[in-house]
């Protein structure tokens, strides 16, 4: 280990990255740390961040602002995607890591690191995410994963070489829930949420940080308008925002009503399956929106094949192959299907529920008088007739030979 001089840490300041600074300088050999915060929307888990770097051992510590990068080149394009991990997950954390991770490596980079450490343990997928975003950019650059080394073997062993290093912790024992929190969502796993069989504690003061459960949301409905072009939200309400603003405020109205919570059991690229609880208010209300808009402005093969794009793209980010050239090649197929996907989408937010309210675009491929039920001068129904029987045909053929089973 005598060959590592300099590391750079991925530092959030939470349990694990909070003793991995000192972990690192007893084995080592006393190397220096620069600890690296990306912030991506964090809040207050940012503040205090850098004395308590500092004081636990790190040479320097650099907060860098990625919440504009991170919305507009990973979220934006991703919704675009309609890319949702098993019918649920937003991928709140999957896609913040990519952008966290080239920050890091271009700062290890400057610095001259020898090595960049991160705190993911070897059961989850973020080692992946790191690690692949990582490759991508300083191939020959060396990983150290405390999880793979120490002796430690759980979060409140952490706690005890905490308190045995008397490193300041904002959790305890009780509160002991892995939780992640960015701009876009908050995920909250461990604890009383390990048992599938056990209902988390939406009521429970404390638990949920974004919003309020479905019961305790209003009982008067909240509309609001989302405006789109090319894909990408640029309004609410007619009132022009930034892409980060965008999200903030509809995390505030989508939090409010208690819109986006998701209870689920996914199943991880290590292998296994892992219960968490998501809160993605704005993301949720984005979402949604999105799709109502493609609803009227793509024709139906490009709609159904862009849901089987979805999936892919979904898992590529999940699985932590942002920067390859699939991913590439598909958000370039995904962006030339938003050209007229710009328009107005109003909907109604009401206890957990987001209820379509209207949706309206210049690019609108309904036309009401095909579609009327009244008296119409523009479709021959008379043409139906024809269209079923070649649509028929082969199932007319097989019938005759018998060949139709139940």
């Amino acid at each position: 280990m005598g060959d590592i001089k300099k590391v750079v840490l991925a530092y959030s300041g939470g349990l694990d990255t909070s003793i991995i600074i000192p972990w690192l300088k007893e084995n080592y050999d006393n190397c220096e740390v620069i600890a690296v915060s990306g912030d991506v929307g964090q809040g207050t888990e940012l503040d205090g961040l850098e004395e308590k770097a500092l004081k636990t051992g790190a040479s320097k510590l650099y907060v860098e602002d990625l919440n504009k990068e991170f919305i507009e080149d990973y979220v934006f394009p991703t919704i675009k995607a309609d890319a949702v991990y098993e019918s649920k997950y937003l991928l709140g954390t999957s896609f913040a890591r990519p952008v966290i991770a080239k920050r890091i490596v271009e700062i290890a980079l400057k610095e001259g690191a020898d090595a960049i450490c991160h705190g993911c343990t070897g059961k989850g997928n973020d080692q992946v995410r790191f690690e692949l975003a990582i490759k991508a950019f300083a191939p020959d650059m060396k990983i150290i994963a405390p999880w793979r080394e120490w002796s430690i073997k759980s979060r409140d062993e952490e706690i005890d070489y905490a308190e045995a290093h008397n490193i300041p912790l904002k959790i305890t024992r009780e509160t002991n829930y892995s939780k992640d929190k960015n701009i876009w969502h908050i995920s909250h796993e461990g604890l009383d949420l390990e048992n599938p069989a056990n209902e988390p504690m939406y009521n429970k003061e404390g638990f949920l940080e974004l919003g309020v459960s479905p019961e305790q949301a209003p009982d008067k409905a909240t509309y609001v308008t989302i405006s789109f072009e090319k894909g990408v939200p640029v309004a609410i309400d007619g009132e022009k925002l930034g892409s980060v603003e965008i999200v903030k405020k509809l995390n505030q109205l989508g939090g409010e009503n208690g819109i986006g919570i998701v209870d689920l059991v996914e199943n991880r690229l290590v292998g296994m399956k892992s219960r968490g609880v998501y809160e993605t208010p704005g993301g949720t209300i984005l979402y949604h929106a999105h799709n109502k808009l493609e609803e009227i402005t793509l024709d139906r093969d490009t709609y159904h094949y862009k849901q089987q794009v979805g999936l892919r793209f979904a898992e590529l980010v999940y699985f932590g192959q942002w920067y390859t050239p699939l991913r590439k090649a598909l958000s370039a197929f995904v962006d030339s299907t938003q050209e007229t996907v710009t328009g107005d989408v109003k909907l109604k937010l009401y206890k957990g529920n987001i209820i379509d309210a209207g949706v309206t675009s210049p690019y609108s491929l309904y036309d009401e008088d095909i579609a009327t039920f009244d008296e119409d001068e523009v479709y021959n129904q008379k043409d139906s007739a024809g269209f079923i029987n070649l649509f028929g045909l082969p199932i007319k053929v097989q019938a005759k030979k018998g060949l139709v089973k139940e």
